[in-house]
């Protein structure tokens, strides 16, 4: 999977006809058909898609050889993953959600406070969710350059300074 990224998902039928609701991850949300076929998470089908219209927190869309209701409801779930090299390039500090997941996240004083497990997102800004030995639950950590001044992914971890009480 890490030749690819996830870029949305499909959240079931809209209409009678095989459009489904289509959500998008990307930051500008209509480019999620540029990025060529898109596949599901197993890879074991690919779709061309197709923006009708925008609708309520997403896309109606067309995807190749989805023609009926039932076949759109059936990909509920589905999330869609596109090609790396079909994305855009990233800038300095800019990272895929994909490529932190699984770093060592550790103090400024180098001790491991867990690993990334997943990137949150609910509306205020990104979460990195962290799980490791010495955490009694998941442990989530505000995204910001404050608080996670360092991303190295060629060592494979982020350098997190939380404030006080984020680790108590």
């Amino acid at each position: 999977m890490a030749d690819r990224v996830c870029v949305g998902a499909i959240a079931g039928a809209f209409g009678v006809r095989g459009e489904v609701r289509l959500k998008s991850f990307c930051s500008e949300p209509a480019d999620i058909a540029a990025y060529g076929p898109l596949f599901t998470e197993d890879g074991a089908r690919s779709f061309a898609v197709t923006l009708t219209r925008p609708v309520a927190s997403g896309f109606a869309a067309r995807l190749t050889g989805v023609t009926s209701k039932e076949a759109a409801d059936a990909l509920r779930g589905q999330r869609l993953f596109a090609p790396r090299t079909a994305l855009p390039g990233l800038g300095d500090d800019e990272f895929y959600h994909a490529d932190l997941i699984g770093l060592d996240a550790r103090d400024t004083g180098g001790v491991s406070l867990g690993t990334i497990v997943a990137v949150l997102n609910h509306g205020a800004g990104d979460l990195l969710e962290l799980r490791g030995a010495g955490l009694k639950s998941p442990q989530l950590v505000p995204f910001t350059r404050a608080i996670v001044p360092t991303v190295d992914l060629a060592a494979g971890r982020v350098i997190i300074d939380p404030p006080d009480g984020l680790f108590d």
